[in-house]
């Protein structure tokens, strides 16, 4: 995974620099997440993974799929993966470029796992701390997850605050053994 991701990064800086010089972060996404869909459907792939392939007959499978909305410029980006045999590392491509755009956008996605239901409240206040601690937009999704008895567990890419009273308990363990 890491070399996929090593040799995707490079494809996903340019096609982020040229979806930003466009102005259209949000149209490039939506395309690259379409095409990565299709990428791994597994008859697809088999296609896209086959030495007996033709570059030209799968270039007119994967625009044909995209349909009238794919501009010029995405279907270059999509010939030239083609060409260059990388259209199966679109999903990593997509998930770096994301990750560009949400930088760029000054959003995060925030998971937080709670042990009950939170309100509307709870929501709104958690939201708010997290913005101001970020700087950035949030956008928020919950989960309930009972074998934590109490507390939240807060995710923001690589960061975790874990105020679970499950860890409270198991550090209290930890520090009386």
């Amino acid at each position: 995974m890491a070399e996929a991701i090593t040799v995707a990064r490079p494809y996903a800086q340019a096609v982020f620099d040229e979806a930003r010089k466009l102005g259209d972060l949000k149209g490039w996404s939506d395309i690259l997440q379409s095409v990565a869909q299709a990428v791994i459907n597994p008859e697809i792939r088999a296609i896209i993974t086959s030495p007996r392939a033709v570059k030209s007959q799968l270039t007119e499978l994967i625009l044909a799929l995209c349909g009238d909305k794919i501009s010029e410029a995405q279907q270059n980006f999509i010939k030239l993966l083609i060409e260059s045999q990388r259209l199966s590392l679109l999903p990593e491509i997509v998930m770096l470029f994301e990750i560009m755009r949400a930088e760029a956008e000054k959003n995060v996605d925030v998971v937080v796992t709670s042990a009950f239901d939170l309100s509307e409240a709870q929501k709104q206040k958690i939201t708010a701390a997290l913005k101001k601690r970020m700087g950035r937009e949030i956008k928020l999704s919950c989960e309930t997850d009972r074998k934590l008895l109490g507390g939240i567990i807060i995710r923001a890419g690589d960061k975790v605050i874990d105020g679970s009273a499950r860890t409270h308990l198991s550090e209290l363990a930890n520090a009386l053994a």
